[in-house]
């Protein structure tokens, strides 16, 4: 366990446990961070299971906040971190597949069992640097498996995200999902949308940032939950493309290779726009008698009004949605981008999100017929670009304009654009050139400047 002793956190937990410890009260690590230390990653965090009930926790440290004391739960700072410290508990009945209706305070094998799998089920004592596993956790630890901790059916009628969180632990973990809990998972995988949109939202992430996304797709995929999460994804099954464009297949095996090819540290957003990026293909198919062919005539706009609606309904930030839906929107332009004069370029390049897109056009192309002289053209002009601003200075402003006698109005703003494009086009490099161009277009405007 000497990544776990070596992690920033462990002296300050340690400490916690010590202290309550000393009081005479059972004090362990618990969860996640004991998995990980198993397998030699260093943990994110450490949570604290112990007997010490919530109020004594208040009473033994000087900075504690009582975030769910109905469930035990007191996070307590120590050294400038926080660590969630959680009394032992056992559940009784969940009415609404995420709380249950009762806590109990109990014994750490009690608060052991109604946990969600086995490799997460572990504690760890820092004190005697033993680790305590009532769950067979690090047997399954060692074979790389996903098990349901007791019954796998009462344990996701508890928390119908741990669906969703075994996915999840099998894609980030590389583990394989036992079958008694695949069963589990696959015979209810409709009743995921009782859980928040939030609490998907936040797993679906994790999900698709990992590196080995693909296997998390196939697995939202096999059991029957990205049907009910994402219908806009499986209506791609069996949408014909061109093979001419796309000997690959139809839109859905487009998709799922697009996520293939993506960088292994890809944002979340990147993701997004590539699981999302043709769902406008299903209802804009149609067949073009006279060249012989399948068009999806406006499945860019189609497909960004969609995936607004996707993200919105998973309560995706504004930020996050824009990102993605703006991907989506203008993915089918990067056919056309060594046709754009400098300044449209210039500004298509200068644009925010403009990694994203141009992340999402290579993995198209690549996912597809293969061409990228398109991408590979976008970053050679990044190269050509990168010593001086996309979009430089302006060499006029608003009120140089007025201070040659325009009124205030659209006029200055169709000015200032005309001169900005003159300049991206390598036309005028000068202010004096920028003012001659205005009078230029502006015949009878006044000389001061």
């Amino acid at each position: 366990m000497a990544v776990l002793r070596d992690s920033k956190p462990y002296a300050a937990a340690a400490s916690i446990v010590r202290t309550l410890q000393k009081q005479g009260h059972v004090a362990y690590f618990a969860g996640g961070c004991v998995r990980d230390a198993l397998r030699e990653i260093p943990p994110k965090d450490i949570d604290i299971a112990t007997g010490a009930q919530p109020e004594e926790v208040q009473r033994l440290f000087r900075k504690t906040v009582p975030v769910g004391v109905q469930f035990g739960v007191v996070r307590v700072l120590e050294r400038e971190m926080e660590f969630e410290v959680a009394t032992f508990r056992r559940d009784g009945v969940y009415l609404d597949g995420r709380h249950p209706s009762t806590v109990q305070f109990a014994t750490p094998e009690q608060d052991a069992v109604r946990r969600d799998f086995t490799v997460n089920g572990m504690f760890y004592d820092p004190s005697t640097e033993q680790v305590i596993d009532y769950v067979s956790g690090r047997e399954d630890l060692s074979r790389r498996v996903i098990r349901a901790i007791g019954v796998p059916a009462e344990r996701i009628a508890e928390d119908r995200l741990r669906m969703l969180r075994a996915i999840r632990f099998a894609t980030t973990l590389e583990f394989e999902i036992e079958p008694d809990t695949w069963s589990a998972i696959r015979a209810v995988a409709k009743e995921i949308l009782a859980v928040s949109p939030e609490r998907i939202r936040d797993e679906l992430l994790k999900i698709f940032m990992s590196s080995n996304r693909l296997r998390g797709f196939d697995l939202l995929d096999q059991s029957g939950l990205l049907a009910v999460i994402l219908p806009e994804i499986e209506a791609l099954k069996g949408c014909d493309q061109p093979e001419r464009f796309h000997p690959e297949g139809d839109v859905f095996v487009h998709t799922r290779l697009m996520l293939s090819l993506l960088e292994p540290d890809a944002t979340g957003e990147q993701a997004l726009a590539v699981l999302l990026h043709d769902i406008g293909k299903p209802p804009t198919q149609t067949f073009d008698a006279i060249d012989d062919r399948i068009r999806f005539n406006g499945h860019d706009r189609v497909g960004a009004a969609m995936a607004e609606e996707v993200m919105t309904r998973l309560r995706f930030s504004r930020t996050e949605t824009d990102a993605v839906v703006d991907a989506i929107r203008n993915h089918m332009v990067f056919k056309d981008v060594q046709q754009m004069r400098p300044a449209k370029l210039r500004r298509f390049m200068a644009r925010p999100n403009f990694g994203i897109e141009l992340e999402l056009h290579r993995v198209d192309c690549a996912g597809s017929h293969g061409d990228l002289e398109n991408y590979q053209f976008l970053v050679d002009k990044a190269v050509e670009f990168a010593n001086e601003p996309l979009i430089p200075p302006p060499l006029v402003r608003g009120d140089d304009l007025i201070a040659m006698g325009l009124k205030q109005g659209p006029r200055i703003g169709v000015l200032l654009e005309a001169v900005q494009t003159a300049q991206l086009d390598g036309e005028i490099k000068t202010r004096e050139e920028a003012l001659q161009l205005v009078k230029t277009l502006e015949p009878g405007l006044g000389d001061t400047a």
